[in-house]
């Protein structure tokens, strides 16, 4: 790298440290170190938003996808909007009324203690490989631009992320989210840029090859569940995102933070609209990128073993000094915010979900003490599973993620829509189905082409993306016929969608005649 890059690297790193350094000054109790005092703009939540989601994974990976095939692995991401629309004006100010400040509370609420731990449990090793990824994918990147090994990367971007983090807190982490939302926009403006108009075709040039060459493509629309088909992409990103909106502590405790019912429904709207046009222009780089190398015959050299390595490199050969370092310090910045921000939420759900479980009369202090230590350990796990990741030949990193996250997905949309549709859901039912959905998921996983466990034609036959969207129908489908022969016992139905809406309408009643409270 350029002086001049390295430069703009240590200055953009300061700044993010020096923000979460002033907000460390208010990391007091486990209101502000967790859900920031319910005093976030809606504005600000939104761009938050983008940024948690708009990680390394998506500056490497779909970059690195596009070039190797297509635009099919960006179909998930359009569910993420659909989702939202669907579902948000009722999730959102349901789950601010309901819990305090873990999404799991509501588990509990419903099904007892053991369906909330399970679900916490599902989440944080969930968001353990997640995180794992980034730090990789993270690593790969700065491994291609200064040389080091991956495996010595790793091990320092964790302890300057564990450090940032355990300082400065959710709140810290938001604002530091906003940064990073306009310096994205500033990256893929440039490259996008050069990409079009380096080559001396011009850019219709660039365009038109990628295009007839379907590398803006999205994908097969074949009626198949073998194959990673669009039908397959959409069903994977339909409850995937479903179980983001319900069940995952990281946008869960983004509706906690905002200001109202209204500004949390505005700052998640914004989020997914805006991360959708991001997530095409990284696509659009990985196909811009194909065409770039093939229409001007540049030779990449023989180091770069992955696709994911060639953006990084295009932005060191390609991109002006200073320019170039600014990019990189946002992929720095996007993937240590991230992994701050999951790191947060770890340590919500383990004070929360675990240690208060353990031990009910400790302090606030003694919580809030407790949240620094789980970021800590939650950031060398995390560096672990980096560390793995990176000595396994797993061809694209995203299509692996996919993978991965479809197979550990626990079910967690399943269960939500059985707690928050069936007034006569159990906790036998709960149980029951989360069962069937542990015994389906290994089945599946094992018996999965036939690699770890062949039992011909009684192996899992359908694509592995497929997994966690059958898992979570197998437990709603388990969880209701469980529920419906079970005499009694059922939990709290006025936490259901029909309960909500009779509360609502009951207090809207309330509000236009106030005599009759009277």
């Amino acid at each position: 790298m350029k002086t001049l890059d390295i430069l703009v690297i240590a200055l953009y790193m300061s700044g993010l440290l020096g923000i979460g350094l002033y907000f460390s000054r208010r990391q007091t109790t486990t209101e502000s170190y967790f859900i920031a005092n319910r005093s976030i703009p809606s504005s600000v939540m939104g761009i938050s938003l983008l940024a948690s989601i708009i990680t390394s994974v998506t500056f490497i990976a779909y970059p690195g996808s596009a070039y190797a095939g297509d635009w099919s692995l960006l179909v998930p991401g359009i569910m993420f909007v659909v989702v939202v629309f669907l579902v948000g004006a009722a999730i959102i100010p349901f789950f601010r009324h309901v819990v305090r400040m873990s999404a799991y509370e509501y588990f509990g609420l419903r099904f007892g203690t053991g369906v909330r731990l399970y679900a916490s449990l599902t989440f944080a090793i969930g968001h353990f490989l997640k995180m794992g990824f980034v730090f990789y994918l993270l690593a790969l990147t700065l491994s291609s631009i200064i040389g080091w090994p991956v495996d010595r990367v790793i091990l320092l971007t964790a302890a300057i992320t564990i450090f940032y983090t355990i300082l400065g807190g959710i709140e810290a982490v938001i604002w530091t989210d906003v940064v990073q939302g306009f310096v994205l926009w500033a990256g893929i403006i440039v490259s996008i840029s050069f990409l079009l108009f380096l080559p001396k075709q011009g850019p219709l040039a660039v365009l038109a090859d990628a295009w007839h060459h379907g590398k803006m493509s999205l994908g097969s629309t074949a009626l198949r569940f073998d194959k990673p088909t669009i039908m397959v992409l959409v069903i994977y990103g339909f409850f995937f995102y479903l179980q983001k909106y319900t069940a995952d502590q990281t946008v869960v405790q983004r509706y906690l933070m905002a200001k109202t019912d209204r500004s949390a429904i505005r700052g998640i709207s914004l989020g997914a609209f805006l991360c959708l046009p991001v997530w095409m222009a990284f696509m659009l780089i990985g196909s811009l990128l194909w065409s770039f190398y093939r229409l001007t015959g540049e030779k990449l050299p023989s180091v770069l073993k992955k696709t994911e390595q060639i953006f990084p490199y295009f932005l060191l050969t390609h991109i002006p000094a200073g320019l170039s370092g600014l990019f990189v310090a946002a992929i720095l910045g996007s993937a240590m915010a991230m992994i701050a921000q999951d790191m947060n939420c770890l340590a919500t759900i383990g004070t929360e979900d675990f240690y208060r479980l353990v031990r009910p009369d400790s302090t606030d202090r003694q919580r809030l003490r407790a949240g620094r230590a789980i970021v800590a350990g939650s950031g060398l796990a995390a560096a672990v599973v980096a560390i793995k990741v990176a000595h396994t030949n797993n061809g694209s990193a995203l299509s692996f993620y996919y993978t991965l996250t479809a197979v550990l997905a626990g079910g967690l949309a399943g269960l939500f829509l059985l707690a928050f549709l069936m007034k006569r859901a159990t906790p036998a039912g709960a149980i029951a189905g989360i069962v069937a959905n542990l015994a389906f998921t290994i089945w599946a996983t094992l018996t999965l082409g036939g690699k770890t466990l062949n039992l011909g034609r009684f192996n899992f036959p359908w694509h592995e993306y497929m997994i966690g969207a059958i898992g979570h129908f197998i437990l709603l489908a388990v969880g209701i016929t469980f529920s419906l022969l079970s005499p009694s016992g059922f939990k709290r139905p006025d936490l259901t969608v029909w309960g909500w809406i009779q509360s609502r309408r009951q207090n809207a009643v309330d509000t236009a005649n106030p005599s009759l409270q009277a």
